[in-house]
């Protein structure tokens, strides 16, 4: 099983830089924003699926790096990734500060309506105000370069991306094997018995959760410059709502999953909307994703990346049943 774990993240990052050989365009620019996704989507696992903190307003922590991006973006020439993108995630990090701070001294359900609470005060200062444009939202004219090459292009920001992404997740599981990650794993278990044992666990959550907003900031930055805009509803509930399916999807309490989840997220999402698949039903399309993701969780509880193991307590279980009833015969016998 570890063995695997280590063999996953190396065949899928190798696999993703091997891409852009076979892939077009399209498949190219559908690759590189699944894998902002799955950032994002391994910024809210280090807070729900590590932590145990269910966090339904983590698209404000998304919208404000993509929004900083377009904001700190100097209008006479473009900017650095080098600079631009620390500064997107140090934005994300000082909302995501003020929230945590005052989130984390409530509990369960309290914790997730707080965190949606201000995430929808956010969304409204951008949508009802001329700060972030309203609703019309704002345009990047000028994307950042890297190292004096314009993330304009394509395989550039491609490789960009994946390069994030890599350093996202070597990140998280370092952090996971630490003192800091086993703290953070023994106050989703039981916080009681970790407060007992001596540790103040206020300072270990609010950690975590400035750091998962400063990764969600760095997505948004990816976001925007990838599209080159930015409107409100990148800070929507929907989008807190989709990047929580996203982890439950690929199994809640692995940093893989997270990755699965969101790979499957949004290629179920493009295989829905396909009417050379679905035809006119794919103008609903919503409604065979939700149909779909219900199916996997009802059936799947431990997420995608628990199939393999399913798959084989089940073989192992025929192989007992076929023993114990070849037992019965030969003793009937």
């Amino acid at each position: 099983m570890h063995r695997s774990r280590f063999l996953f993240p190396v065949l899928a990052f190798g696999a993703l830089a091997l891409y852009p050989l076979a892939g077009g365009g399209f498949g190219i620019d559908l690759v590189t924003k699944i894998m902002v996704y799955a950032i994002f989507a391994l910024s809210l696992e280090l807070l729900a699926g590590t932590t145990g903190l269910v966090s339904f307003g983590h698209a404000a922590f998304f919208g404000i790096g993509a929004y900083a991006a377009v904001m700190l973006s100097p209008q006479s020439g473009p900017a650095s990734a080098l600079w631009l993108a620390p500064a997107c995630m140090l934005a994300a990090a000082g909302y995501a500060l003020a929230v945590g701070a005052l989130s984390l001294r409530t509990k369960g359900v309290y914790f997730i309506m707080v965190t949606l609470a201000f995430a929808q005060m956010a969304y409204y200062v951008v949508h009802d105000t001329p700060f972030g444009g309203g609703t019309d939202g704002i345009y990047l004219t000028l994307k950042p370069t890297l190292a004096g090459l314009d993330l304009d292009q394509a395989l550039l920001l491609y490789g960009f991306t994946l390069g994030c992404l890599m350093l996202v997740f070597a990140l998280l599981a370092l952090l996971l094997r630490s003192t800091f990650g086993r703290a953070l794993a023994g106050i989703r278990v039981n916080e009681q018995r970790m407060r007992a044992t001596g540790f103040s666990t206020y300072p270990y959550k609010l950690a975590a959760f400035v750091l998962s907003g400063a990764i969600a900031g760095l997505a948004g930055f990816l976001f925007a410059v990838k599209d080159g805009f930015v409107n409100p509803e990148m800070m929507g509930w929907h989008l807190s709502g989709a990047v929580l399916i996203m982890i439950i999807l690929g199994g809640l309490g692995h940093l893989e999953g997270a990755l699965i989840g969101a790979f499957a997220f949004a290629l179920l999402q493009e295989l829905f909307k396909s009417e050379a698949v679905f035809g006119a039903f794919a103008k609903h399309w919503q409604l065979g994703l939700g149909l779909a993701i219900i199916a996997c969780v009802a059936l799947l509880p431990r997420g995608l990346i628990g199939v393999p193991e399913l798959l084989r307590e089940r073989l192992v279980g025929r192989r007992n049943g076929a023993r114990a009833a070849a037992e019965v015969q030969h003793e009937l016998a």
